[in-house]
C-alpha cells in the first residue's frame, strides 16, 4: 500500500520579502518613549565625544587652522576663543559619535522595515558614513584652501590679512558639513530607486534641472561668495549624481 505524500508549496519569495520579522504592536506612546531614549543615548554619546574632543581642542583647532597659512588669527573680544573651543569641541562631538547615532536611528525604524527594506541598511549607512567623510576631507584639501586664497589674493595689496578667530571657524565648521551633507546624494538616488520612486533613466533624462540645481545648491551650502569655491561645490555634486546614476544602473533600476 502506497502512501501519498503532500507538499508544501514554497512560500511565495515576494510575499516573504515584505513580511515584517518580529512584528510587534507597539502604541503611539510607546513608540514615543522608544524615540525619547533613542535620542537620549545619542544625546549622551554626544556630550561625551564633545568632552573627549574640548580635552584635546587645540590640537584639532591647529588642524582646522592649517588651510588659512599666512594669515594672523585675533581674538577681538574676551573669551572669543573659549567658545570657538566649545563650537570645534561640539562639531567633533558630534563625529565622534555618529556610529552610535546611527546605531540608534537603525534601531528604531527597524521595527518597521520589511526584509527587502532590512536589506538597504547596511549599504545604505556604510555609503552614508563613507561619503559624508570624504565630503569632509574634499572640503579641507580643495574648497576651504581655495575660497581662502581668492579672499587672500583679492585683497593682498590692499589690507593686511588679520582675521576673527570665531568668524574663521563658523566659515571653516559650515562649509565642512554643507559639503558632507550635499555629498550623500547618490545614497538618496539609490533608496529612491531602490523604493520604485524613481529610476535611472527618469534621473538621467532631467540632467538639465540637475546642473541648474548643482549651481544654487553651491551658492546656498559654500558661505563664501567667490565663484571658485562655488563651482568646485557644484561640479563635485554633479559628479556625486551621475555617480549615482551609474550606481542605480548597476542595480538594474
Amino acid at each position: 500500500m502506497s502512501s501519498t505524500e503532500v507538499k508544501t508549496p514554497p512560500p511565495d519569495s515576494t510575499e516573504f520579502l515584505d513580511e515584517l520579522p518580529g512584528e510587534v504592536e507597539m502604541s503611539l506612546f510607546d513608540h514615543l518613549e522608544e524615540l525619547r531614549r533613542r535620542i537620549f543615548y545619542s544625546l549622551i554619546a554626544v556630550a561625551v565625544g564633545a568632552v573627549g574632543c574640548f580635552i584635546f581642542v587645540k590640537p584639532l583647532v591647529q588642524v582646522l587652522e592649517v588651510p588659512a597659512q599666512g594669515v594672523k588669527f585675533l581674538q577681538l573680544a574676551p573669551g572669543e576663543f573659549f567658545f570657538v573651543s566649545l563650537k570645534v569641541a561640539g562639531y567633533s562631538g558630534i563625529l565622534v559619535a555618529s556610529p552610535v547615532i546611527l546605531l540608534q536611528i537603525i534601531l528604531f525604524v527597524l521595527p518597521g522595515l520589511t526584509r527587502r527594506e532590512r536589506r538597504l541598511i547596511v549599504p545604505v549607512v556604510l555609503g552614508s558614513s563613507v561619503l559624508f567623510f570624504a565630503g569632509l576631507f574634499f572640503a579641507y584639501i580643495a574648497l576651504i584652501p581655495a575660497a581662502l586664497n581668492f579672499f587672500v589674493n583679492y585683497g593682498a595689496e590692499v589690507v593686511e590679512q588679520a582675521w576673527s578667530i570665531e568668524r574663521y571657524f563658523e566659515f571653516v565648521l559650515l562649509l565642512l558639513f554643507s559639503t558632507g551633507i550635499a555629498f550623500q546624494i547618490p545614497v538618496i538616488q539609490l533608496i529612491l530607486s531602490f523604493l520604485g520612486i524613481i529610476s535611472s533613466q527618469t534621473m538621467l533624462s532631467g540632467w538639465r534641472f540637475v546642473v541648474l540645481g548643482a549651481v544654487i545648491l553651491g551658492a546656498i551650502l559654500t558661505p563664501s561668495t567667490d565663484p571658485l569655491t562655488q563651482s568646485l561645490l557644484a561640479g563635485a555634486v554633479l559628479g556625486l549624481y551621475f555617480g549615482g546614476i551609474g550606481v542605480v544602473k548597476l542595480t538594474g533600476r
